[in-house]
């Protein structure tokens, strides 16, 4: 029973809210991607100055961890290094 003060409504679907979530997903995206891009060139710029992307990409995944976990995940790979005859 609309009462004429709801936002337009289409089988169920507020409309407007719709679109406005629809639209600011959308914008979003597009920063991501623009942000995505950001950082591939800030890669290759260090690829360029004779630094080992794989190795920067593993660095900044590790700094994204805590002391303890980082620790943990080490210690665990000496682990199988170890068992492997690895080290």
């Amino acid at each position: 029973m609309a009462d004429g003060n709801t936002p337009s409504n289409n089988g169920g679907v507020a409309q407007d809210q719709l679109r406005s979530i629809v639209e600011r997903i959308e914008r979003l995206e597009e920063e991501k991607a623009a942000i995505a891009n950001d950082i591939k060139e800030v890669y290759a710029e260090a690829k360029g100055n004779g630094f080992d992307t794989k190795t920067l990409r593993q660095v900044i995944r590790l700094r994204k961890q805590d002391k303890a976990e980082r620790q943990e995940q080490e210690a665990i790979l000496d682990l199988y290094m170890s068992a492997l005859g690895m080290v």
